[in-house]
């Protein structure tokens, strides 16, 4: 485990990231004294936007695949000054209690779910059950085809998706099917796409 905590000049690295994630931090909902969980960390300025929102009475943690994700979600720690538990390795077993996080904020930017084998996929989101509290909420934020000018002049590239997890309904049904209520799309703007689910 390693805790991240702040560096010098927190203001001038709060300001854009908040304006930049305005739709994610509303999507989330993410506020003071939560317990966060975040999965995959492809964008440090998501991270840093969400986590500062627990403040110090809350708590934030981050289960990442690899060294790549883990040094991202650091910097966000050190860069928007607040505490981090970051945890890198396999994504099938989650080592925290049963319940611990009132929200978890899975980042599919990249396709870090999408992309999974089926079996893989599924113990994730199992594991995010798991760790979740009764009536916690789960947010996956994915990369979907852009619409209008933004398919015309875009650059973003499509994040890989496992042709299994788009053919049976891609992020709502995979909730579903490990036990989440109310799996629905909150919103779409700019190829990205917000899904969430109830425990």
């Amino acid at each position: 485990m390693t805790y991240a905590a702040y560096a010098s000049h927190v203001p001038f690295f709060r300001r854009q990231p908040q304006q930049k994630h305005a739709l994610a931090l509303a999507m989330t909902g993410a506020t003071l004294g939560d317990r966060l969980l975040q999965v995959g960390c492809t964008d440090a300025s998501l991270l840093g936007a969400i986590g500062i929102k627990a403040g110090l009475s809350g708590r934030v943690c981050a289960i990442v695949p690899d060294d790549a994700h883990a040094e991202r979600a650091r910097r966000a720690a050190e860069k928007f000054g607040f505490l981090l538990e970051v945890e890198t390795g396999r994504l099938d077993h989650f080592p925290f209690e049963d319940g611990a996080f009132n929200l978890i904020v899975v980042d599919n930017q990249h396709g870090l779910l999408s992309s999974m084998r089926p079996e893989q996929r599924v113990a994730t989101l199992r594991e995010a059950f798991r760790v979740l509290t009764p009536r916690g909420r789960i947010v996956i934020i994915e990369q979907g085809p852009r619409a209008g000018l933004g398919a015309l002049f875009g650059s973003r590239t499509s994040a890989p998706v496992d042709p299994r997890y788009a053919a049976a309904g891609g992020a709502i049904v995979a909730l579903e099917a490990e036990g989440f209520r109310a799996a629905r799309l909150l919103a779409e703007r700019d190829g990205l796409y917000f899904f969430e689910g109830v425990r």
